[in-house]
């Protein structure tokens, strides 16, 4: 019984401490925080070898197992593609040369044949980010990568992190590290719908895996930090990307003793990749509805490209096949006017087009001649100057906005009516004075065919496209303003250059998709829908999310009337610039539009239901820089810039369509 006392008294948390006063009475004693450490080790100790015990490694690879195909629907629900299954092929370590091996060790594991499966630095990273909140991080082992690709997922949680190092030290206590290393180059996804070094070796270079020099494995390993950011085909940012982080594999390798100084200093040059195969089955215009879709599902969702690839999405586009098939049989009328065999002005032609609802909806595109002719899209391309087509926002801005004709002063409102010098090669000026160039000379406005038109309304500007009033107006109004009005309507802050006096006609270069959208806000009473091409999606029958840009008032209902009012004057009216387009309706606004210096044209028009933008220019395949338009169609043939209005035409009036 004293003894029972005793121990009583001894174990006793003494808290707070008896015979202390002030501060120190609540100030744990040496020995209670000693206990407190103590406990929580021991506590968490227990926690970690139970989980560790509780967690086993599944007999199945993940996804591998099921594999499937990616399907595209129409907007009526039909099927319109297929693309997949999952591209690969295992091979043997022996047969990846080990320079290769070593370049893959070097980005993302130097100390693999030494560590024991886990990263702590890694695990510490994901406890802080638990407790700080949010998704922890990278820095995984090569182990860990394989685990989470070969049975895990792909989301950065804590929970998964910490499943994932406990298979990892199971993992590498039951597999040799070649074994592991082998299944991890063999289930690693590198870009282009390749899983596996195999079929990657094929992709990049067209070549067997054993092939590979330790500068294309550099750049192979590379892609395993994200081929949609390194691969080096995809844009000019990814391959500046992409070479860089091959350098630093190179040194990487030699700081690790696995590549001598004197073979690093043989590989100076880049070895570029071959460009991405292309899906055999997307043959004519649904190669491009289909890179499209999958384009806006990996910017509207939180898949990532490696986990779409794996397959089993179905894809619901937007898009009407009977509308693509009119969109294509009207280009191919045009088409046919040219001789690229006898006239080199008919040579390099690009034409873009596409149709987009009132909602955002795009309903049909035209991005070349074939995908696996073309793989670019012109459709969406955005290297061709809109032109004049372009002023209908600097318009808006005007009306949106007003004027500012005095330096600080106050702005001024105009209105349709508002007059305007049209005569051609009149000074542009600024509230000091007239505008000079670089040069040292006077900026000077022309008009098509270098007419003068005296006083003359914005609107009448608008209906008749005279450049010299748009030219001032865009000065008048700010074209930082214009700028934003173009932006607010639709067009990408990508698509402008310098803001000097020319920008008001249009050296922008804005997408198909784009023009047709932003022209379409005009026709929704000046709200902007941004466009849109997958209604919905699903995986293995459940519904994912979509992120959907929100629609945003643009204009005012009157400035977009005012506008909605020119353009439709432009169509309807006998003397409008765009009178041949009325054949399809008495409601059909739109407006033509060429670039300055003779190297685009386009036309955009809309009805209530649909606005469709066509775009014409020529690209040199080698300087990739464009070319005048002048002398297409041969001596006696329309001017160029008809083609864009008669593809509308023929598109809009073509009942199969509907």
């Amino acid at each position: 019984m004293r003894l029972r006392r005793w121990v009583v008294e001894r174990v006793r948390l003494d808290y707070p401490r008896a015979g202390r006063r002030g501060v120190t009475r609540w100030l744990p004693s040496w020995r209670q925080m000693a206990l407190l450490f103590l406990f929580c080790l021991g506590s968490l100790t227990g926690l970690l070898s139970y989980l560790y015990l509780q967690t086993d490694i599944p007999k199945n690879l993940n996804d591998f197992a099921t594999q499937q195909d990616n399907v595209y629907y129409w907007a009526d629900g039909s099927e319109m593609a297929r693309t997949g299954p999952v591209n690969r092929q295992e091979v043997p370590l022996g047969k990846v040369p080990e320079k290769v091996q070593w370049a893959v060790l070097a980005a993302e594991n130097a100390s693999f044949y030494s560590d024991s499966g886990v990263s702590p630095s890694g695990l510490m990273r994901a406890v802080t980010r638990m407790v700080t909140g949010g998704e922890t991080q990278g820095g995984s082992t090569i182990t860990q990568q394989y685990v989470k690709n070969a049975y895990l997922n792909q989301r950065q949680t804590f929970s998964r992190k910490l499943t994932e190092m406990f298979m990892a030290i199971k993992l590498d206590g039951r597999m040799s590290k070649q074994e592991i290393l082998q299944r991890y180059l063999n289930t690693s996804w590198f870009g282009r719908g390749s899983y596996g070094i195999q079929r990657a070796s094929y992709a990049y270079y067209g070549k067997d895996v054993s092939e590979l020099n330790a500068s294309e494995g550099a750049l192979l390993a590379s892609l395993l930090k994200g081929a949609g950011t390194f691969d080096p085909t995809l844009s000019a940012k990814n391959h500046e990307r992409a070479v860089e982080r091959w350098k630093w594999v190179l040194d990487r390798m030699v700081d690790i003793g696995r590549l001598s100084k004197s073979e690093r200093a043989r590989y100076t040059k880049f070895p570029e990749p071959q460009a991405p195969p292309r899906p055999v089955g997307l043959t004519g215009q649904i190669g491009y509805l289909v890179e499209t879709a999958k384009a806006y599902v990996s910017s509207h969702t939180d898949i990532s490209d490696a986990d779409f690839d794996l397959g089993g999405y179905q894809i619901h586009t937007t898009f009407e096949k009977p509308k693509v098939k009119a969109l294509n049989k009207a280009v191919n009328k045009a088409r046919d006017k040219l001789d690229p065999e006898r006239r080199p002005e008919d040579r390099h032609v690009r034409i873009g087009a596409a149709s987009v609802a009132p909602d955002g909806a795009i309903r049909a595109l035209y991005g070349g001649p074939g995908y696996l002719e073309q793989g670019f899209n012109d459709a969406n391309a955005s290297n061709v100057p809109a032109g004049t087509s372009f002023t209908p926002f600097v318009y808006a801005a005007a009306l949106r906005d007003g004027v500012l004709l005095q330096r600080n002063g106050a702005r001024t409102p105009v209105t349709p009516s508002t007059l305007y010098d049209g005569d051609n090669e009149i000074a542009v000026h600024t509230p000091e004075g007239p505008y000079w160039d670089r040069s040292g000379k006077i900026v000077r406005a022309t008009n098509d065919g270098d007419h003068s038109y005296g006083k003359v309304s914005l609107r009448q500007a608008i209906v008749q496209s005279i450049n010299t009033p748009m030219m001032q107006l865009g000065m008048d109004v700010g074209l930082d303003r214009v700028r934003r009005a173009s932006i607010d309507a639709g067009l990408l802050p990508s698509s402008f250059g310098a803001r000097v006096p020319a920008f008001s006609l249009g050296t922008a270069t804005p997408s198909s998709i784009r023009m047709a959208s932003a022209y379409g806000t005009f026709a929704a009473g000046g709200t902007h829908n941004p466009p849109y091409s997958v209604s919905g999606l699903t995986h293995g029958g459940q519904k994912l999310g979509l992120r959907k840009d929100r629609a945003k008032r643009a204009f005012s209902a009157q400035v977009a009337s005012e506008v909605d009012d020119a353009l439709r004057g432009a169509v309807q009216s006998a003397s409008g610039s765009a009178h041949g387009a009325a054949v399809a309706g008495e409601e059909v606004a739109g407006k033509g539009g060429t670039a300055q210096d003779g190297t685009s044209a386009w036309f955009v028009g809309y009805t209530k239901e649909l606005s469709t933008a066509v775009s014409l220019s020529r690209l040199d395949p080698k300087s990739q820089e464009l070319m005048e338009l002048e002398g297409m169609g041969g001596e006696g043939a329309a001017s160029p810039d008809t083609y864009p209005l008669d593809i509308w035409k023929s598109y809009m009036t073509d009942r199969t369509a509907e």
